[in-house]
């Protein structure tokens, strides 16, 4: 799940490490993604690995220390949380994002905003 991929890529951002190989699903692929799209990450990648396929990311790193500072996991398995457009709030003081699993994918809340689309709060990372 995408909150077992947050976990990881912090852990490894931690350890200094500029690779980090994940098991692929297409809920932790979009949301690599939307990371890579909105600045925390470099790069996402679906990579061969014998018989399975890996999610390859490539970690970011800004004046030496994590594009990815922390998380909030909202919509968790025991209760889910949806949200409408216009109830969107921007994540953590404009600093950063929200993240939304909407009818027409996984999307950041600005873009959610402008495509007037509400869902699954995910969670906000910054």
């Amino acid at each position: 799940m995408y909150y077992d991929l947050l976990v990881k890529i912090k852990n490894a951002e931690r350890a200094r490490k500029e690779v980090l190989h994940a098991p692929l699903s297409k809920l932790d692929f979009s949301v690599a993604k939307l990371l890579v799209d909105a600045g925390y990450l470099q790069d996402a990648q679906k990579k061969p690995a014998g018989k399975r396929t890996v999610l390859e990311l490539k970690l970011r790193y800004a004046n030496n220390r994590p594009a990815l500072s922390d998380f909030k996991i909202v919509s968790k398995p025991s209760r889910r949380i949806y949200v409408g457009y216009r109830d969107l709030q921007m994540g953590r003081g404009r600093r950063g994002i929200a993240v939304l699993s909407t009818p027409e994918g996984v999307m950041s809340n600005r873009e959610a905003r402008t495509k007037k689309v509400g869902g699954e709060y995910l969670f906000d990372v910054w």
